[in-house]
């Protein structure tokens, strides 16, 4: 089997009027690169991967051309196609071409991503099965409390009674913004509507020098954090995490920020987090991703990928290590989870089915294609 083809979108949608920040920046609602693999035996998959800074140095390599590196590669090899994507990093021609690093980084994890759609269409199996299949299901959480303009605690307890109302189980609520003092606050009114039996996540954003972010984890045990994300800043961000760690019973989670696996994998020999979120659509793929989840699983560290939690579903579902996926169900702050596929999995009650289809089990809308996506590299 060999790639014939290759199409590439970029999905967008308009930022609003009320943008929803976290501690320290804009969060973009769509952003993402889809890139679609066709074989010449027939068979087609799909990846993508996660930008939150300008697409342009993506859309640069695309139109000059590094798609076609990866035209005529077997995609059910995909150590391979990664390799020869991820290996232009340290290579003359990027530099010639203008092939940024981080564009590489992410079109490398996009097209990982499809061939491995690809080899479970053609096994026909779905990935988490093909994976190790431990589980059918997968513990699903909700990413909230953003902050906004001209948003108060009454908007606030509205979001989060709304949310639980929908089901879920899981609530992540955003930090770092405002005074640790005034933080509290609103983790307690998160706390107050989500009641005692729902897990409450905390995420700084990497808002925080190690003081605030030890005074921020002292002040915060009462409304019981299941975890406390990104709590300092990133200059020295693996050091400081494990002097954290030294500090606070508050299991402690990263990695979403790293630039590669290599960095992963640096975050769990210093002993710094409990629970790793590496993005499989940033940096990786699922080659590397599987990597990971069993590197976890031998440090006793629990996965919980960032972001896309029906990409990372078939990866935490396959892995003892795996623990939950993180999902956008606001479509202000979303849209493309709420309308990018046709048979997007079911979430209910805090759980994540996975569907039983073969490679992904997702199937694209066109619809939405046409509505989010611009085609380049034509």
């Amino acid at each position: 089997m060999r790639i014939s083809k290759v199409e590439t979108f970029i999905l967008q949608a308009p930022e609003d009027d009320r943008p929803h920040w976290v501690s320290h920046f804009i969060v973009p609602r769509a952003n993402e690169l889809l890139i679609r693999l066709q074989t010449d035996e027939g068979v087609c998959g799909f990846g993508l991967a996660t930008c939150y800074s300008t697409v342009e140095p993506v859309v640069k390599a695309i139109n000059s051309g590094v798609t076609g590196e990866v035209v005529g590669c077997d995609p059910l090899s995909p150590e391979r196609v990664y390799e020869k994507l991820f290996s232009l990093t340290a290579k003359r021609l990027a530099h010639e071409k203008g092939w940024s690093r981080d564009a590489l980084l992410k079109i490398s994890a996009a097209v990982d991503l499809a061939c491995w759609d690809v080899i479970g269409k053609t096994a026909g199996l779905p990935l988490y099965q093909l994976f190790g299949g431990y589980r059918d299901r997968v513990p699903c959480y909700v990413t909230c409390a953003y902050y906004r303009d001209g948003k108060d605690e009454a908007e606030l307890r509205d979001e989060i009674q709304a949310l639980k109302s929908q089901g879920h189980r899981g609530f992540k609520a955003k930090v770092g913004g405002l005074s640790v003092a005034e933080d509290i606050e609103r983790l307690e009114i998160v706390r107050d509507v989500i009641g005692e039996e729902s897990d409450l996540m905390v995420d700084a954003n990497r808002a925080w020098d190690l003081q605030t972010a030890t005074e921020a984890a002292n002040r915060m045990t009462h409304v019981q954090p299941r975890w406390l994300e990104e709590p300092v800043r990133w200059q020295d961000d693996r050091r400081e995490l494990k002097l954290l760690s030294q500090r606070t019973s508050i299991p402690l989670s990263a990695g979403e920020s790293e630039l590669t696996s290599y960095g992963c994998r640096a975050l769990l020999e210093e002993q710094a987090i409990q629970i790793l979120q590496f993005d499989c659509t940033m940096f990786g793929g699922f080659t590397h991703g599987r990597k990971l989840a069993a590197l976890c699983e031998m440090n006793h560290v629990q996965i919980a990928p960032h972001h896309d939690c029906f990409i990372h579903a078939p990866l935490v579902a396959s892995s003892p290590s795996g623990f939950i996926v993180e999902s956008f169900t606001d479509p202000e702050r979303d849209p493309l989870q709420a309308e990018l596929f046709e048979n997007p999995p079911t979430i209910q009650d805090g759980w994540l089915t996975l569907n039983p289809d073969p490679g992904l089990g997702l199937t694209l809308s066109e619809k939405a294609l046409k509505k989010f996506g611009t085609l380049i590299g034509c």
